[in-house]
C-alpha cells in the first residue's frame, strides 16, 4: 500500500542527513566560529564587514549531508522504492532540497550567534552595517547557495554514473556551491577598490546576486519534472 503522506519522510531525511553528514555540520559550525574569533582579534571592528561574506561558504559545506544521503539512496535503490510507492521526482527533489536548507539553518544559528557573542565579549560594537550584511546578504546567500549546490548536485548525480570523487557530494559539488559566494566577494572587492559604490549600494549589489541565484534555483526546481525523469533516479548498479 502506498504511504498516505509521503512528506512524512522529511523529518526522517533530516535525521539521516544529520547523522550521515554530521562531520560537515560540525565542520561548518566550528570553523565559522573560529574564523569569527580570529577576525575579531586580528581585525577588530573591521571584522564586521568581512565575516558576513565568508559565512555562506561555511553554510554550503555544512549542508552537504543532505546530498550525501541523496547519492547513497540513489545508488542503493531507495529512490527507486520511493518512486514505486508514488512519490514524484519533484517530491524527492524537494525533500532533499528542504533538508539541505534545514542543515544550513543549524549552521547559521551557531555561526551568527557565535559571532555576535564574540563581538559582545570583546566589546566590539554591533554596527548597523553588520546587521544589514547578515540580514540582506549572508543569510539569504547562505540559503540560496545551499539550494544551488543541492539542485546542481542532485541533477549531476542523477544524470551521471557513479564515479568516486566526481559525481558524489564529497567531490566537486561543494566547490560549485561556494562559487556564488566567492564570485560575489570578488565582484564587491573589485568595485570597492575602484570606489564606485557606497555602503548602501554594497548591500544592493549583494541582494541582486542573491536574487539571480534564487531565480536559477527556482528554474531548476520548476524543470524537475521535465529534466529529471523517473528512470534517472533508478539505481545505476
Amino acid at each position: 500500500m502506498a504511504p498516505e503522506n509521503p512528506t512524512s519522510l522529511f523529518p526522517i531525511t533530516i535525521r539521516r542527513a544529520f547523522t550521515v553528514g554530521r562531520f560537515f555540520v560540525l565542520y561548518g559550525m566550528v570553523v565559522s566560529v573560529l574564523v569569527s574569533v580570529a577576525l575579531s582579534f586580528s581585525a577588530g571592528p573591521t571584522s564586521s564587514t568581512t565575516f558576513p561574506f565568508l559565512l555562506p561558504i561555511f553554510s554550503v559545506l555544512g549542508s552537504m549531508g543532505a546530498l550525501v544521503v541523496f547519492t547513497n539512496d540513489r545508488v542503493k535503490g531507495v529512490l527507486e522504492y520511493l518512486l514505486a510507492y508514488g512519490m514524484s521526482p519533484r517530491g524527492i527533489f524537494g525533500n532533499f532540497l528542504a533538508t539541505g536548507l534545514v542543515l544550513t539553518s543549524l549552521i547559521l544559528a551557531v555561526a551568527v550567534g557565535g559571532s555576535l557573542a564574540v563581538h559582545l565579549a570583546l566589546g566590539i560594537p554591533i554596527t548597523l552595517q553588520l546587521v544589514e550584511l547578515l540580514a540582506f546578504y549572508a543569510i539569504p546567500m547562505s540559503y540560496a547557495s545551499t539550494a544551488f549546490a543541492a539542485s546542481v548536485g542532485m541533477f549531476w548525480t542523477s544524470l551521471s554514473s557513479p564515479r568516486t570523487g566526481m559525481n558524489s557530494p564529497i567531490g566537486l559539488v561543494p566547490f560549485v556551491g561556494i562559487l556564488p559566494a566567492l564570485g560575489t566577494l570578488g565582484l564587491l572587492t573589485v568595485l570597492a577598490t575602484r570606489g564606485v559604490y557606497s555602503s548602501n549600494e554594497l548591500v544592493l549589489v549583494a541582494l541582486g546576486v542573491v536574487g539571480v541565484i534564487a531565480l536559477v534555483v527556482a528554474l531548476l526546481l520548476s524543470s524537475t519534472g521535465r529534466l529529471l525523469r523517473r528512470e534517472q533516479l533508478l539505481s545505476p548498479l
